[in-house]
């Protein structure tokens, strides 16, 4: 991950589309890491959970997208604004991400 950017707009994401996700390193700390994530349609491989050791709070921003729980029945819908925390180790799949537009997402990890 690059170094951080002393100052930014969370908003002003370069032209996509991406190969995959961009992942932009806004601040570090001993226990934690801020990063904001742009999606441009991107969703999780089929049958693939994300099983993190640090728990993740995340924020939607712009866009739109579906979030999936293994241990629910239906993804969540989020919407710019949503937020979710995810605990440690409870996996999680990105079910879909707007194609028509950016999605921007601010996430915090933390030990």
């Amino acid at each position: 991950m690059d170094a951080p950017a002393p100052w930014g707009n969370l908003l002003a994401v370069p032209d996509g589309p991406f190969d995959g996700e961009r992942f932009d390193a806004l601040l570090a700390g001993g226990a934690f890491r801020l990063e904001r994530i742009v999606s441009t349609g991107q969703s999780s491989p089929p049958g693939f959970w994300y099983d993190q050791e640090d728990g993740e709070w995340v924020a939607l921003l712009s866009g739109a997208a579906e979030l999936q729980f293994e241990d629910e029945a239906e993804p969540r819908r989020l919407a710019p604004g949503d937020w979710l925390h995810i605990a440690p180790h409870r996996r999680h799949r990105v079910h879909w991400t707007a194609q028509d537009q950016t999605t921007v997402w601010l996430a915090i990890h933390y030990r």
